[in-house]
């Protein structure tokens, strides 16, 4: 997985400096208060909602089982459409391969649909070291590149900005990009939309490549869909000459029936639509319409490795529809960037420590970054237990090693040996009783002072329950 956040403090140092920003909490809970009630309505109008869900489920599960056979399935059905597929083992491989491709066509600009996996590899960056600039052309995903800023929401990248700070961006940055704000904008949201669409226009009928992500493959055909709100990843998918599509290779689904299913979910879970406004498919190239060369990269980058972990594997059955980050209490609470990756929320903590690795700071963190209240898999459509693989995960931090690590391993051993000798248990329970005005009401320390920061220790009684039995009880 990119570096790009890596380098970043650990979630909890991030997440206590997050939470001092009112603004930003006030934002954060404003918006994703409004989604997830939004989401809960649109859920309720559904009798077979439970159903679609295991459905969903059982899917994604039957798909990653046989992903090989699925992938060269649908390899073979792009090929025969009139596209090229591309394998790409890592975010610096997939880099290189786009960058070539775009470099072919002689251009040195590209308009973007909002893409996760493009972040995820860090390819903006990467054109732009090429002389290659990327446009964002998704109205959030503008927003994010205006500010020079990074996405902190799956749905909504710039969740964390207001009205106020996006009318500030477009005036002062939309000139440095192409054409200016108008003059006198208000936050009002149409024209926020309105400057924002006379901004991309431009863009839209200039380029002569776009670039993607997809939602969904299907193997059967060799077709990839996008789904969207704004049409503007329609306009990227069928004006330019060239499309370059980078996706993960877990978005593949084995037919169109089973696109029925996702269809459903994923407008009510992610935008609380009975259906998303826009709807995109393409399959290979054609003579008279759309873009006369496509090019489908496919993206490993970690995704191989998470796949062989039995626990931590339905991680990859995600389908970016953010409902868990919307009724996350942590995430509400700290927002995205403390999470150090582009995958924020409940399903960055167990699906950024998978892909990257962690043996970084930021990537041991993320599995603590949790409650474990559960409410992230109750809402998930496609029943990713994510509890379970953050318990998971934090054993496999535990195992790993580290100074916090190495104490608990040691205060379990003494314990365990004290647990094992009765006498040294009864002596240690008086002495402890007979010292307890002594005792300190929050405990030392960065590790266990975080517990009693918001709590007093308990009191110690003043006899142990053994002697108090032996005088009351014999």
């Amino acid at each position: 997985m990119s570096g790009t956040f890596v380098g970043m403090p650990a979630f909890p140092k991030a997440a206590h400096e997050a939470v001092r920003n009112t603004t930003l909490r006030a934002n954060l809970k404003h918006a994703t208060h409004t989604i997830r009630d939004k989401r809960a309505r649109a859920v309720a109008e559904l009798d077979d909602w439970a159903l679609l869900r295991e459905a969903g489920k059982q899917i994604k599960d039957h798909t990653l089982r046989h992903l090989d056979t699925y992938l060269v399935q649908l390899e073979e059905a792009v090929t025969a459409a009139g596209g090229i597929v591309h394998w790409a083992a890592d975010a610096d491989e997939a880099n290189r391969i786009v960058t070539r491709l775009v470099k072919e066509t002689g251009e040195t600009e590209v308009v973007k649909v909002k893409s996760m996996a493009t972040q995820e590899i860090g390819l903006n960056e990467a054109l732009e070291e090429a002389g290659i600039a990327a446009y964002e052309t998704d109205l959030a995903e503008l927003i994010v590149q205006l500010g020079h800023d990074r996405p902190s929401h799956i749905l909504v990248p710039a969740i964390h900005r207001n009205r106020g700070e996006i009318r500030d961006i477009f005036t002062k940055e939309m000139s440095q990009w192409g054409r200016p704000a108008p003059e006198g904008l208000t936050d009002t949201p149409a024209e926020l939309a309105e400057a924002a669409r006379l901004h991309l226009r431009e863009k839209f009928l200039r380029a002569k490549v776009g670039i993607s992500g997809a939602n969904f493959m299907v193997a059967e055909t060799g077709t990839l869909v996008v789904v969207e709100s704004e049409g503007n990843g329609r306009m990227c998918l069928t004006l330019p000459e060239t499309l370059i599509s980078v996706v993960g290779i877990e978005k593949i689904i084995p037919t169109w029936r089973d696109l029925e299913v996702f269809l459903q979910t994923l407008p009510r879970s992610s935008t609380a639509e009975r259906m998303n406004p826009y709807t995109s498919m393409w399959t290979g190239t054609t003579d008279t319409d759309g873009p006369q060369a496509f090019h489908l990269v496919l993206i490993d980058n970690g995704r191989a490795d998470t796949l062989a972990d039995e626990v931590g594997r339905q991680a990859l059955r995600c389908i970016r529809c953010s409902a868990c980050l919307n009724v996350c209490p942590v995430y509400e609470r700290a927002g995205g960037h403390a999470y150090g990756s582009v995958y924020p929320g409940p399903i960055g903590a167990i699906l950024s420590p998978q892909l990257r690795g962690t043996t970084s700071e930021i990537d041991a963190s993320l599995p603590y970054a949790s409650s474990l209240c559960g409410a992230c898999y109750e809402v998930c459509p496609v029943a990713i237990d994510i509890p379970e693989v953050l318990v998971h995960l934090r054993e496999k931090v535990a195992d790993q090693g580290g100074p916090g690590h190495r104490m608990e391993k040691a205060a379990i051993k003494a314990a365990g040996w004290v647990l094992d000798h009765p006498g040294a248990l009864a002596a240690g329970e008086r002495v402890a009783s007979r010292t307890r005005k002594l005792h300190p009401k929050k405990l030392p320390g960065p590790g266990a002072g975080q517990w009693t920061n918001s709590r007093d220790l308990p009191q110690m009684p003043a006899e142990p329950f053994r002697d108090w039995w032996k005088k009351n009880r014999t």
